[in-house]
This record gives C-alpha cells, structure tokens and sequence, in this order.
C-alpha cells in the first residue's frame, strides 16, 4: 500500500464533504450531491478494504504509519501526529468504511438541505477513522470530540420527533465522556512525558507507578476515568439513557453510523487505554477489578435484555438490545484478569470481534427498519403486520439480521459471544457464574427478536388504526438491495470463516501481552 493512505482514509472524506458544503450554491453539484457523496464513500470502502487485506499479520506491531513532529510544538508539552493500525484497529477501520457506505445509501430519500447532511456525514466517517487510528492519545481526543459535530447536526436537523432533545442528551453525555478522557489523557502525560500510545508501553513500571505525579493521582484513579469515559460511549449501564433516544430520533444513516461505529469507539478504547496501556502501567489493577467487570458485564447483559422486550418501537427495541449486546464486551474485557495464569486470549478475542459483529448486525438492522419506515411511515409494532406479503426481501433480511442478534450458529454473532463464553467461563470463581447469567441474555435475546418479527413481519395485517397503506407498499430497489447484500454477505462469511477476522484480532489481543 502506498504511504499516506491512512491519513487519507482520515481526510478524503472530511474535504470532501467541506468541498461539498462550500459549493453549496453550485446548481451542478446540487444535483449530483448524492451521487458524489455515494462515490467518496465507495472509494473510502475500498480502500478499507485493501488496507485490511494488506496488514501483515506474521509481522504485527503497527503498520501504514503516518507521522510527523511538532503537531502542536509547545515547550510544555509535544503532540505528534501519528497514525497506524494493528490487529485490534484494522477490523474496526474495515468496518467504518462499509458502515459509512452503506449509510449514504440509505439517505438517497434525503431532500431537505442536502449538501449540509451529506457534509456532516462524510466528516463524521473520516474523525470517526481518525479515532480508529491514532496513536498519539491527544490527537485520538481531537478526533473524539470532533465526532459531536457532525452527530449533533444530523439528530437535531435531520431528527424526527424530540430531535432537538436526543440531539442536546447526545452532546452532553458524549461531552462528559470526552472531559474525562482529557483528565486521563492530561495526567497520562504529566505522569510520563509523552501522548504516544507505544511510547507510555515502553516505559512501563518507571512511568506512573513510580513517578511523582502518581502521588496525587493514583493509576488507579486514571484507570477509573477512562473506564467511566469509555462506559459512556459504549454504552453501558448506568450511563446508557442517552442511546435509544438518540437512536429513535435520528435519520437512519445516522442509526447505522451510531450504533455500528461510535459505540464501538467506547469499546475499543477499553482494549486500547485500559488494557494495552494499563497492563504496562500497573497490571495489578487490571487483576484486582477483573471480577467486579464480570458482574458489571453479565447484569448490563440482562438489564438490557429486560428493557427490550419492554419495546414497541422497532427503533427503540433495537438500541436497547445494544445495551444488552455491548454488556457482552464488558464481560470479555474482564478475561484479561487471569490472563497470565490461564493463558488464553478468547475473551479479548472475543469482545474485539464482538464489537465489529454487532457493528455489521446492527448496522443491518437498523438499514431495515429505516427502509420500512419510509414505506410504512411507522415505526410502532402494534401498527405492523403481514408485511412479508409486501415486501419480502426486506423480511428476509430482517429476518437475517435477527438471527444473527441472537446468536444463531452459521452467523457472526454466534462466534463472537461463543468466544467471549468460553475465555471467561474457562477462569472459573466469579466469571464462570457472571458467564451463565449472560447466557440468559441469549434466551431473552430469542425472545423479543423472534417476538419482534413476527408481529411486525409475520403476524396478522392490522386493519384498524394503522396507518400503513399496504397496498402502495413495495421491497427493496438496486441500490437498497446493494447495501443490504454487502452487510449479510460480511455477517455470514464471519459467520462462517470466523479465522478471516479472529485471525487478525488475536494478533493485536497477544501483542498487548508481548509488546
């Protein structure tokens, strides 16, 4: 691969989409917007693509780095600009360029204020890969904060509903995770002298163990912060509210972004800082607060489960069922406690591919339910029914997707919370009983998913106080058909040869213990 082609990956579709915004008077690109927008984000799949393929998985370590010095060239303290991928970013890079084209997709239907949406999406994809890549920890918080812009602007103009509220409960969670980030970044650096992630893994024990700044900072404290940043974003329980109302009033390509992509910014910045760093910095506490993660994981797991099937909203019942799904990640990220002694990686392993499955599974999903609802204009179950008699590709896929939720064998999510199960039920004590409690989760899982398509897919055509028109109902069009296809085949080729992602992940979970 040539050099660069991070950097561009980051940037081609950040200028894009500012190019696109200042022409915005320019009746040509008017009309093309769309088209524009549908070939940046192909390009930028592609490329994803071939980055993948081309990480060198004998080598390892990080690769394509992009660098320069004096980003900011203060004398208090340097910020470089650096950018690479390993075996743990590589995936989650992978899976922003197919989510990114898949949601330009699904906004061919967007008339109002085109240019300014299609920008904003665009720049999302690029800070969103940007996060995904950097390996200076100050530039990773640019990239972080800057990802609220775009997101806050698409709920709240392009939203339905309580837009504006979803859009203000989004900027201030996502705003109260990225300060804590900064405290923990800041004292980071005060601690060892550098923002360069490998740079702080290289010190070790003689960073901030054994400085003077740990004094009035124990690791400990700094581990906390990151967590609780990071349980923001993902999202986990007690700090999740803000997810399904994002998701019930954002436009669909922001729902697929949303929950393919920026929840797993949380999740992969548990392996990156709370893992990678910490397991150099002290391992100890990695060890001691293992056990509580367990049970943090498996509650999250039924908690959420519980509040789905709550659900009458298509929307709101898949955003809940994310609450469910990502308490799986918190699950494996406990295995790293008994690392040493138990000598497997299938727990980290498994939450590194459980946060590209759900990506692809979710990201599936809410594509469908956004395309019924441009044809049905609901999104209320009750409302639904019979619709399989009109549009049967799109039960069929959903009908995929669900599946693939709850975990069914031959499909990706399957593999992901078997490899999480196995890595954690293995340590025995506290993980294996948290570990039979979330695989209750799979049970209610089966339920409000199978419970969920058949009254909206299969049950009976409701007649009264419904306002589908069923007779002006039609599937899925070339396009549509396109993106959907791309999801399923990724869901069930993983599903199928899990090794073509495992393979990779397991590279970046050992080097964390190696490095």
């Amino acid at each position: 691969m040539p050099g660069g082609i991070l950097s561009f990956l980051i940037f081609f579709p950040i200028i894009s989409g500012i190019i696109i915004g200042i022409f915005s008077q320019n009746k040509y690109l008017n009309v093309n917007v769309k088209k524009t927008s549908l070939l940046i984000t192909g390009i930028q799949m592609i490329l994803s693509i071939l980055v993948f393929f081309s990480y060198d998985k004998t080598l390892g370590g990080f690769q394509f780095i992009d660098y320069f010095d004096s980003w900011i060239p203060f004398e208090a303290f340097t910020a470089r600009y650096i950018v690479g991928i390993d075996g743990l970013s590589a995936p989650l890079i992978l899976l922003t360029g197919i989510l990114g084209f898949c949601a330009v997709i699904a906004s061919m239907n967007i008339q109002f204020r085109q240019k300014e949406y299609f920008m904003w999406l665009l720049v999302l994809q690029g800070v969103v890969t940007g996060v995904f890549a950097s390996l200076d920890l100050l530039l990773l918080f640019v990239f972080w904060e800057a990802e609220l812009i775009p997101m806050y602007f698409l709920i709240s103009i392009w939203g339905s509903g309580r837009a504006h509220y979803s859009a203000m409960k989004f900027l201030i969670f996502t705003l109260t995770s990225g300060a804590l980030l900064l405290i923990g970044i800041v004292s980071l650096y005060f601690a060892t002298g550098t923002f360069t992630m490998f740079d702080i893994t290289e010190l070790g024990l003689n960073g901030i163990v054994n400085s003077n700044f740990s004094i009035a900072i124990p690791a400990i404290f700094i581990f906390f912060i990151f967590f609780i940043g990071f349980a923001i974003k993902l999202p986990l329980f007690p700090v999740h509210s803000w997810l399904p109302d994002a998701h019930t009033d954002a436009p669909t390509a922001v729902s697929i972004m949303l929950a393919g992509v920026l929840l797993k910014m949380g999740g992969y910045g548990l392996l990156r800082i709370n893992v990678d760093i910490f397991n150099y910095i002290d391992p100890s506490i990695l060890t001691d607060l293992a056990p509580y993660f367990a049970i943090i994981g498996a509650f999250s797991v039924i908690y959420g489960a519980l509040l789905t099937i709550q659900q009458t909203d298509l929307k709101r019942l898949i955003a809940f069922s994310s609450v469910s799904h990502m308490g799986y990640v918190v699950l494996g990220f406990s295995s790293y406690g008994a690392f040493a002694s138990v000598g497997s990686t299938e727990g980290l392993g498994g939450t590194a591919l459980q946060l590209f499955t759900h990506g692809t599974i979710t990201g599936l999903a809410f594509l469908l339910v956004g395309l019924t609802y441009e044809r049905t204009h609901t999104r209320y179950i009750p409302h639904l029914g019979g619709l399989v008699n009109k549009m049967p590709l799109i039960t069929t896929f959903f009908v995929i997707a669900g599946f693939a939720s709850l975990g069914l064998p031959g499909l990706s999510g399957f593999v992901a919370e078997l490899m999480i199960f196995v890595g954690t039920f293995k340590m025995g004590s506290i993980w294996a009983i948290s570990t039979i409690v979330a695989v209750f989760g799979v049970v209610l899982a089966a339920a409000y998913t199978l419970w969920m398509i058949q009254r909206a897919y299969f049950g009976e055509r409701v007649q009264e106080d419904s306002p589908v028109n069923f007779d002006q109902l039609d599937d899925l069009n070339r396009l549509e058909l396109l993106s959907v296809l791309i999801l399923t085949a990724t869901i069930v080729i993983v599903g199928i040869y899990p090794a073509i992602i495992t393979d990779m992940f397991n590279v970046g979970v050992g080097e964390i213990f190696t490095r």
